[in-house]
């Protein structure tokens, strides 16, 4: 699948990257650049399990996991956005211990790193911006943020030269920090959704019922569940109740009337129970 080697790639060009930035941490005296090499070891470790899940989740439905292995990918994509959230977390303790002790910095150095970082997490940033999954959408997000870092510390170089305050490198990942801390809960919101079987967003559960209750022989619809495996996917079961004048001609043609309400409004995978209305012995007849 095109998205496990996207995430594949993102993590190469992550822990490479990652260790190119603690030499450049160190020689600049940077503390954006620093703790975005601890950000972004973080972000690599989380990134190369995310694609061991993501490659599980492919594995088709067996005995032991019914539904299939689809929910592995939404669990990648909790452990990355986790990491994401700690990792932003430290960057900000660093960024905020340099704001109080400020010290001096390399701006040719930074300025340089700077460009490189943007070209090598852009590219990675492109490769997964597909978003088909949730996990990818994380790992996207995580290439996001250190385009918008490396922006960032660039545009903090040209600052610093014209000011000469070194205030500028802590204020700028403190930025970035709140910025991306911010996106990340939102998408972890999503994940946990999915996690706890909301109904999907996408799924209006009321306008369903309603159709369904519009159509010949229903006469009423309850025991109605419905949630998604990974995002994409929405899985429904409801009972039925027909009226006691449905005859097994016309059986069929209102399980299949349900089936298509069902499928317009983006649920493709039901289970129906059909429940008959009490009769007395001469209306059974």
């Amino acid at each position: 699948m095109q998205e496990d080697e996207n995430i594949k790639l993102a993590f190469f060009l992550n822990l490479g990257f990652a260790i190119f930035e603690f030499i450049g941490g160190i020689f600049t005296n940077s503390v954006s650049i620093f703790s975005d090499a601890i950000h972004d070891l973080g972000d690599s470790l989380s990134i190369g399990l995310s694609y061991l899940l993501e490659k599980i989740s492919y594995k088709k439905n067996d005995t032991k996991y019914t539904f299939g292995y689809k929910r592995y990918s939404v669990f990648g994509a909790f452990i990355t956005s986790m990491v994401l959230i700690i990792s932003s977390t430290v960057v900000l303790i660093f960024a905020l211990i340099r704001l109080f002790h400020p010290s001096e910095v390399h701006v040719t150095g930074m300025f340089f790193l700077a460009i490189f970082g943007i070209l090598i997490n852009g590219y990675a940033m492109l490769k997964t911006s597909s978003n088909i999954n949730l996990n990818e959408k994380s790992v996207n997000l995580h290439m996001f943020e250190d385009v918008l870092g490396w922006i960032a510390v660039l545009i903090g170089t040209f600052l610093i030269k014209i000011t000469g305050s070194t205030l500028i490198d802590p204020l700028l990942s403190i930025g970035i920090s709140l910025i991306i801390g911010y996106k990340t809960i939102k998408n972890l919101i999503d994940i946990l959704n999915i996690l706890l079987e909301k109904v999907p967003d996408s799924i209006d559960l009321d306008f369903i019922k309603s159709q369904v209750l519009s159509l010949d022989k229903v006469k009423d619809v309850h025991h109605i569940h419905v949630w998604t495996i990974d995002g994409n996917d929405s899985f429904l079961t409801m009972h039925v109740l027909l009226d006691k004048s449905v005859t097994k001609k016309n059986y069929d043609g209102t399980k299949e009337s349900i089936k298509g309400v069902l499928e317009k409004n983006g649920i493709h995978h039901s289970t129906i129970e059909l429940e008959y209305e009490k009769c007395n012995d001469t209306e059974c007849e």
